[in-house]
């Protein structure tokens, strides 16, 4: 039996935690830090759970995750 390929570009932006939710890190933590105050780059720099609805999705794609 042939293995299954993960995706290599949901691979590289999610994680599986030990529980089995999604971590995804947060939008906008990039570039332009110069014109985001230092609260904004704090919480941008933390990680945020993927909801429910989409974390299905974003399993089908880990198979090893």
């Amino acid at each position: 039996m042939p293995k299954m390929k993960t995706n290599k570009a949901a691979a590289k932006r999610f994680k599986i935690t030990g529980t089995g939710r999604v971590r995804r890190p947060k939008a906008g933590g990039q570039h332009g830090m110069q014109e985001k105050s230092r609260k904004r780059i704090r919480r941008l720099s933390k990680n945020d759970m993927v909801h429910d609805s989409m974390a299905k999705h974003i399993k089908r794609l880990l198979p090893y995750g």
